[in-house]
């Protein structure tokens, strides 16, 4: 038996058509290795120092010197690896100082379970599949799951295995070990997820004659529980879900549970609480550690379609106890995701149809980002390949490699199962019967926008789908090749009727696809032919692996891969901070947009012309000889041009039909979004065939630095650049010998400072002193020098709401929280200062266009927005004429209506345009490692500067 090209290598009978006791192991043919040659030998190495400094204080919080990486790893990959996943304790020889090293731990341990479980045929085979396994590991092809660069070839239990569902009962028993069984996962470094639809509601008496508690009683404490466990005893926070069906009679409170908390937030910090992100006060809000999915039934979502009355039922008898309107309950649904981004919501009927194993359980959950969906008490290891290594220099998808590539990587996943972990025996029993396997790819987006496909187009859906076809077809043709090695799974008998419905399932979408271009047509045409050979030889031999595919978000091990996106997300920008070897960074446009303008038939003049320009201004529009029809290929999750929240949604259609799970993905929507625009979302996810969605939109939640108003900050920022040149001799107008001053304390980080501010007698800003660092220090002559050059400024006529728009959201250290009230988190000290002044010397006016406001003003604003009792708004907007700093914020509708559309905002550099748009990841928490504020991956949250995530990886 050979090593399958393209579903067209010849195999011996044992693999192909199943031979009893007559099987043997795979015979593994070399794809990327030279025989006689170690992929080691290959690369060019070389000695790096890995330091990495707190982002309070500066203080150096991870450290290693002369770790050895290829030359062609980023300073991020290798920071990431070095501080993530080499083993020993640091400053030990023991630790580990190489990628060798690593790559050698994890491989060896997969190869000698491979021998010793019968996989391969030969020695020799095994050699061949170490060496292929390493140059791919090596070359950022491919990369398993965090758990297995945590735990595989050390002294700790070998979890394999990322994503856990477990299981509760309407037990006290069951629900105390529901807690220990997820402190077990998150200790490992993985998430769980699981359905509460059994525990009776609070509307149901028990067998005692008392009314039962309810599932939402019972989340607070599993919620205390995840929020004091850091995940993998390291850094990030443990991930959960939690779901309940749609006819539960709680549902309405569930629905209801994170919004409540949301309006909590925002009394608690009006009252002067410390709420914001890190705050001392924020451990108060509950419910905040588990992401909420609403599990909507066919038989719902028809009612809601004919607005009819939907029953909630008893969870032991099963009678209806209760008739809601579903119209009204599905837009409660949206409401809630609407004002917090929770719940999000699961289709049971879409999951269930595409079941292979629905006779021995139902799906009821999923894990925490929505992309493994099996049996209760279950889990999913994951592995994910970087689809740029597949893309050639002339723009062609090598579809032949994927498959070759997708073969190994699929057979190293099935091998580790043999040899893992799990933190329950249940858990234990289930995977090792069922065996399930989560592979997927990354770079997606990178991938359409280098090949000349806007993400949003038919284009780009036909080549994903494509694509994702032909991964879940190889792997499954695998899958049964396995199984006529080693046997099917163990659970096969009882459901193969079942498992060979869902493998027809998929391979008749594949023949519904429409191709566009050479690229797609040629994948669809290989993956046809890999479906045909699937059903050939799994109705032979049955099928190793009850799944094989999810699309996780692919956080930490995308940024290992130095993958441009993650996961199935398009590019978040066209501009982005690279790190430099000799520390520092520099910010260059992405890699994938001058090869996006090759495919597309631009010269080399014009590339470097548009990418200056790129550079300059952040986006596309009006670069010079761009066609205007190019420019949808250059969309993006954020900047001029943002993809529309249906764009994501029909992305995750087009690639669904050819996935075992589901996809991590969040739906980012606008802050104008209104709450029937996402009700809308959720009904078109059902009819396109989804199997969860999760929408964010943005600046929803409140436990975060207010980001509202930064558009008009760059627009008031362009405005007061002039647009002609005029020529005149500026005045410089000098401060009386005695003028009017104030003193402000303040502490930005720990750094202790003083900020003296003199004004004009009749009224505005004069001038200003800053005191930071010790007398005759750089710092403190930097800062003299700084405040005179400012002072001379605005006594030329300067107006201070240029230098605060120019000023705010400055990012360097020290930065994070400060002792002000009215500014909790400031990016920098010259961000607080100008904030600080802009709040004791702008009219609310000025102040409402930069996004800057009290205490008070947001105090107002949720009275305003939420009925938070009878405030007289008129009244205190007229007192800002007499103080400025007493200004409330305009209503969300009138500050709706005075936000610049995109297309009418202009920005100066690339580094502005990300400014303006930091709104969409406001609600992003800040890494607890490093303090840089995260962005979405998938469902889930990535720190782009250590690596860290909040969910799978």
């Amino acid at each position: 038996m050979t090593e399958t090209v393209g579903g067209s290598s010849k195999k011996t009978a044992a693999a192909r058509d199943g031979a009893g006791d007559k099987r043997t192991g795979l015979v593994v043919e070399r794809v990327y290795t030279t025989e006689g040659k170690h992929p080691y030998d290959e690369v060019t190495w070389e000695r790096r120092d890995v330091v990495m400094t707190n982002w309070r204080d500066g203080s150096v919080n991870f450290e290693q010197r002369g770790v050895e990486f290829p030359d062609f790893w980023s300073v991020n990959a290798t920071n990431i690896v070095t501080s993530k996943y080499f083993r020993g304790a640091v400053g030990t020889p023991q630790r580990e100082h190489s990628l060798r090293q690593l790559i050698d731990r994890v491989v060896r341990t997969y190869v000698e379970a491979g021998v010793k479980h019968g996989y391969f045929a030969t020695e020799a085979d095994s050699v061949v599949f170490e060496h292929e396994l390493t140059w791919m590991l090596l070359h950022q092809v491919f990369s398993f799951n965090s758990p297995v660069w945590f735990n595989v070839g050390t002294s700790s239990p070998q979890q394999v295995s990322a994503c856990f569902i477990l299981s509760v009962d309407d037990t006290m028993e069951s629900i105390l070990n529901w807690y220990r069984e997820e402190g077990l996962i998150f200790k490992g470094g993985s998430g769980a997820g699981l359905n509460l639809s059994r525990i009776r509601s609070s509307k149901e008496l028990l067998s005692s004659g008392g009314t039962a508690s309810g599932p939402v009683s019972f989340m607070r404490g599993a919620d205390a529980s995840a929020g004091t466990i850091k995940s993998g005893g390291a850094t990030r926070r443990a991930a959960k879900m939690v779901v309940l069906d749609v006819d539960h009679p709680d549902i309405e409170e569930f629905i209801e549970t994170k919004a409540r908390e949301e309006d909590k937030v925002r009394a608690l910090r009006d009252a002067g609480f410390d709420m914001d992100l890190g705050g001392k006060d924020i451990v108060s809000v509950q419910y905040q550690n588990a992401n909420n999915s609403v599990r909507v039934s066919d038989e719902f979502m028809h009612a809601y379609e004919n607005g009819a009355q939907f029953g909630l039922r008893a969870r032991q008898t099963g009678e209806v106890i209760e008739q809601v309107d579903a119209r009204e309950l599905f837009r409660k649904l949206a409401k809630a995701a609407w004002e917090c981004a929770d719940p999000g919501i699961q289709y049971d009927g879409t999951i269930n149809d595409w079941h292979t194993t629905p006779e021995s359980g139902r799906i009821t959950a999923s894990n925490p980002c929505s992309e493994y969906m099996h049996l209760d008490n279950s889990s999913c290891n994951l592995a994910s390949l970087n689809l740029m290594k597949f893309l050639s220099d002339d723009g062609t998808f090598n579809a032949e490699l994927f498959a070759k590539s997708v073969e190994l990587v699929i057979t190293a996943m099935e091998i580790s199962i043999s040899f893992a972990d799990f933190p329950t025996e249940p858990i234990a029993e289930t995977t090792r019967k069922f065996r399930q396997l989560g592979i997927g790819y990354a770079n997606l987006g990178a991938l359409l926008m280098a090949t000349g496909h806007a993400y949003d187009s038919e284009g780009g859906r036909a080549l994903a789908a494509a694509i994702t076809s032909l991964m879940q077809a190889v792997a499954y043709r695998r899958s049964a090749e396995l199984a006529g090695v080693v046997g099917p799974y163990e659970g096969y008998a009882r459901n193969a009727e079942a498992h060979q419905r869902v493998i027809r399932k998929h391979s008749a979408a594949n023949d519904l696809l429409r191709t566009y271009h050479a690229n797609d047509a040629a994948v669809v045409k290989l993956a046809t032919r890999e479906w045909q050979e699937c059903q050939r030889v799994g109705a032979v031999n049955g099928w190793r692996n009850a799944q094989a595919s999810v699309l996780a978000p692919t956080g930490t091990i995308g940024l290992m891969m130095d993958c441009d996106t993650t996961g199935i997300e398009p590019d978040l920008a066209l501009v982005k901070f690279k790190k430099l070897v000799g520390g520092g960074s520099m910010q260059i446009v992405n890699q994938t947009v001058p090869r996006a303008l090759k495919a597309l038939g631009y010269q080399q003049e014009q590339i470097e012309a548009i990418v200056e320009y790129i550079s300059e201004h952040g986006h596309v529009v009006d670069a010079p000889g761009l066609r205007p029809e190019h420019y949808e290929v250059f969309d993006c999750a954020m900047g001029e041009r943002s993809i529309a929240p249906m764009g994501h949604v029909r992305m995750m259609a087009a690639v669904q039909p050819f996935l075992s799970g589901a996809i991590s993905k969040t739906v980012n929507m606008p802050e104008t979004a209104t709450v029937e625009e996402v009700e809308e979302i959720y009904y078109q996810g059902w009819k396109l065939g989804l199997k969860a969605l999760a929408i964010y939109r943005d600046n929803c939640k409140v436990g975060q630095p207010l980001s509202a108003g930064k558009g008009a900050k760059a627009s008031a920022s362009a405005e007061t650049k002039p647009e002609t040149v005029v020529e005149y001799r500026p005045v410089r107008k000098r401060l009386p010998k005695k003028r009017p001053s104030q003193t402000v304390s303040f502490t930005v980080g720990g750094a202790e400072g003083y900020l003296h501010a003199g004004s004009y007698p009749d009224d505005g800003l004069g001038e200003i002193f800053v005191k930071l660092g010790k007398q005759g220090s750089t710092l403190a002559g930097v800062m003299d020098a700084f405040s005179m050059s400012i002072s001379v400024g605005l006594q030329y006529g300067i107006p201070l709401e240029f230098y605060v728009s120019k000023f705010q959201n400055l990012r360097f250290e020290p930065a994070g929280m400060t002792d002000d009230p009215d500014v909790r988190i400031a990016t920098s000290v010259l961000d607080y200062l100008f904030r600080r002044l802009a709040l004791d010397y702008l009219p609310f006016e000025k102040r409402a266009q930069l996004g800057i406001f009290t205490a008070d003003e947001r105090t107002a604003q949720v009275a305003d927005n939420y009925g938070g009792g009878d405030v007289d708004l008129e009244g205190l907007r007229t007192s800002v004429e007499a103080t400025p700093e007493k200004a409330v914020e305009k209503s969300a509708k009138s500050a709706a209506e005075d936000k610049p559309k995109p297309q009418d905002v202009k920005v100066g550099s690339s580094t502005e345009l990300l400014e303006l748009h930091l709104g969409t990841t406001a609600d992003a928490p800040l890494c607890m490692t490093c303090g840089t504020k995260m962005r979405p991956a998938g469902s889930c949250y990535l720190c782009e500067g250590c690596g860290s995530t909040s969910g799978c990886s």
